[in-house]
């Protein structure tokens, strides 16, 4: 059992940068890859970006790509996605999830979600 709580959300000005934080519990927390999700209003929720159990690979959207970072730190079970370069297409909720298909992007009802943070990207 995993469970997962993000921080780090608020409003900010399109281009600039927010960081988002995902805290983990659970002792098996370090054997899943990790990954962010995220879910504007009147849309579906989508891929972001993930990383993989171990932290050597990540794989991102094609939105994300070279403006989003995500990193992990196991001693402190946490999970971080740096987010640059904010357009205000990227406001939405966030959420941090946990999986076994997580990496590639897709949800699976066996995943665990955290309750999400919103970021806002004004104009």
């Amino acid at each position: 059992q995993v469970q997962l709580r993000e921080s780090g959300g608020g409003l900010v000005q399109a281009g600039g940068s927010l960081g988002l934080s995902c805290a983990a519990s659970g002792r098996t927390f370090s054997l899943y890859d990790m990954g962010w999700f995220r879910q504007a209003p009147g849309k579906e929720r989508e891929f972001v970006a993930a990383i993989t159990w171990s932290g050597g690979r990540t794989n991102y959207a094609d939105s994300a790509k070279g403006r989003f970072s995500i990193s992990r730190a196991h001693a402190q079970n946490m999970v971080y996605l740096q987010m640059n370069s904010l357009k205000p297409e990227d406001t939405a909720v966030y959420y941090c999830a946990a999986g076994g298909q997580v990496y590639s992007g897709t949800q699976s009802p066996s995943d665990y979600w955290g309750q999400g943070t919103q970021v806002t990207v004004s104009s």
